[in-house]
């Protein structure tokens, strides 16, 4: 092979290189202990929502399940479907086209701390009874977190860090799959059902390794909320406050699902978040 052709074929490949996508280490630890995951690309359908239909029994009358006093009639059922019909959403894809690295945890107080040199939890000292270094961060404000990541970033001048998009948390969280998984499997990973937030990793991680994307904490997302039910295919650019994801450790089990899109800043000591980091 000559050295002509080698050059060229090295020229050729430095002229790719902002097309190429290099092989990345499937997880990461930074200079502070946060833990990173690599999600790869892929997509999802966001926002498909199915009502369950109502159940017709073989007889019009009155149902096993109803109260025999005010039974359906075959108007009612009809009157149910259309409005089953009405609220049904068929979603819309969402492509995901580049890897990023994301948060295995929620930020912990102890790093929060370390970052920005004080705490400001309030699950801390006699409030919990095992180590709240390791309990999520919360009573942090969209605005605090874009402080805490503007130091990060000064501390940690090879990596960028920023909170995922909405779709990022979404993607990661759901681990591959394409509905809300079933109560059973959110419960086994779900922080919920508690007085207080827990440390984190406690409980079943999902199947790309991330733990408490259901529960523990709200975590702020970048996006700004769109004052709707659902997300958009394209995120507004402006609004009064931000988006929120996952539920919390005191929240209703009909939060704890992944397509939940509400809006901060809630309660405050029950909302954190986790970080992205950039993929090179």
């Amino acid at each position: 092979m000559s050295v002509h052709f080698i050059k060229s074929l090295l020229g050729y490949l430095f002229a790719l290189c902002p097309y190429l996508t290099f092989a990345q280490e499937p997880t990461y630890t930074n200079r502070i202990a946060m833990e990173f995951v690599l999600i790869q690309p892929g997509s999802m359908i966001v926002g498909r929502f199915q009502p369950p239909y109502p159940h017709q029994p073989a007889s019009t009358t009155a149902s096993k399940n109803s109260d025999p006093a005010m039974p359906w009639t075959e108007k009612d059922y009809q009157l149910a479907e259309k409005l089953v019909q009405q609220d049904a959403r068929p979603g819309f894809t969402v492509n995901m086209s580049r890897p990023y690295y994301i948060g295995k945890f929620e930020v912990t107080q102890a790093q929060w701390k370390q970052v920005m040199g004080a705490n400001p939890s309030a699950f801390q000292g006699n409030k919990v009874n095992d180590e709240a270094d390791q309990h999520p961060v919360e009573q942090v404000s969209w605005q605090d977190v874009q402080k805490f990541l503007m130091k990060l970033n000064a501390l940690d001048k090879d990596h960028h860090y920023r909170l995922p998009t909405e779709f990022e948390w979404e993607y990661a969280a759901r681990a591959g799959a394409q509905d809300d998984i079933a109560w059973k499997a959110i419960w086994a990973s779900a922080q919920m059902g508690s007085k207080t937030t827990s440390k984190v990793g406690q409980k079943t991680p999902n199947a790309w390794g991330l733990y408490d994307t259901l529960g523990n904490v709200w975590e702020w997302v970048q996006d700004y909320y769109n004052e709707k039910i659902f997300a958009e295919p394209s995120p507004t650019r402006s609004g009064r406050q931000h988006v929120l994801k996952g539920a919390s450790f005191m929240g209703d089990v009909k939060n704890a699902t992944y397509m939940t899109h509400a809006a901060g800043p809630g309660n405050g000591w029950d909302v954190g978040f986790r970080v992205v980091m950039e993929a090179k």
